[in-house]
């Protein structure tokens, strides 16, 4: 079946990557949104993925990167601009005729969320939804690829974390890949449905630690600290630029200051942002599990045991 060419945002991001991986092995035809060229973007060329420069928060650089496009997954970064982004990419989108969008969100999107971010997700969704395009909303929880950002730490032997007992699945970019490339086979299927996604078991960070324990073979030990030692750390694994984590494209904005009401302590918008995430997952936010990683993308998501082991060089 022929989907047409089909835009990929955030490609060289965990979700956009693994998407395109997908799709390539669909036998897709995929170009990929970048906005500079650089190691990442020629690699996309070298494996026949056209590759197109530009901004999201350019009109005219969105409408030419949507020109010819069929299909698209959208996905924008914690900072500030998602609702002009998403107002730009949906009327390119309508001008090109495209039938159908994946829109990347998050578990926390809500309209009464304390998070800027999460409130801003929330309405790009509605924004996606009043424009009357072909648009499904994906809402995964916490990333596997979080423990990815944390590997120096766990490689000292160590999980501290800002984290008390709350709970959730750790769901590997890889799988949410397959779902995106799954709704994108036929995406009228999925207009206007919100699918939040989980890995397959949930854990407290504490039960993590033992996972970890038994999956490297030697103790990690869970403390959890203040919120702002553990962000101390998330800058320096940024700032190092951890091995198989993109951290830097979601969470690149942490020491420049927001302008929005609200913010404590003249916090970053991204900073704000993950203060309120480490509330919200105490508070139940980013629980639950169901099914739908393996109806949308065709298998069962990939275990946290299983995720440990295929990224075991990063913790050793």
């Amino acid at each position: 079946m022929s989907t047409g060419k089909i835009l990929i945002t955030g490609p060289t991001g965990d979700t956009g990557g693994r998407a395109i991986d997908r799709l390539l092995e669909l036998g897709r035809e995929v170009r990929a949104l970048v906005h500079t060229r650089d190691e990442r973007s020629e690699k996309l060329r070298a494996r026949g993925v056209e590759v197109v420069y530009g901004d999201l928060l350019d009109f005219g650089q969105v409408r030419a990167a949507l020109e010819g496009v069929k299909r698209a997954y959208f996905v924008y970064p914690i900072r500030p601009g998602i609702l002009q982004a998403t107002a730009y990419f949906a009327q390119a989108a309508k001008e090109a005729g495209v039938d159908g969008i994946v829109n990347m969100s998050q578990k926390s999107a809500r309209a009464d969320a304390r998070s800027h971010a999460a409130t801003d997700h929330w309405l790009s969704e509605r924004v996606f939804d009043w424009s009357g395009l072909t648009v499904a909303h994906i809402r995964p929880t916490y990333f596997a690829e979080w423990l990815l950002y944390m590997a120096p730490m766990i490689k000292a032997g160590v999980l501290h974390v800002p984290f008390g007992t709350g709970k959730h699945a750790p769901i590997a970019a890889e799988d949410q890949g397959r779902v995106i490339a799954g709704i994108l086979e036929n995406p009228a299927a999925h207009k206007g449905a919100i699918y939040p996604l989980y890995g397959p078991v949930e854990y407290t960070y504490a039960e993590t630690a033992a996972v970890l324990s038994r999956a490297l073979g030697r103790p990690i030990e869970y403390r959890q600290i203040p919120f702002d030692d553990y962000l101390s750390m998330l800058k320096s694994a940024r700032q190092n630029g951890v091995e198989g984590a993109s951290s830097r494209n979601m969470y690149g904005e942490m020491d420049r200051k927001s302008n929005r009401g609200g913010d404590s302590g003249g916090d970053s918008f991204t900073v704000q942002h993950l203060k309120e995430v480490v509330i919200d997952h105490q508070n139940g936010i980013f629980a639950g599990t169901n099914d739908l990683v393996e109806k949308l993308g065709g298998r069962p998501p990939l275990t946290l045991e299983a995720f440990i082991e295929k990224h075991r060089a990063a913790f050793e």
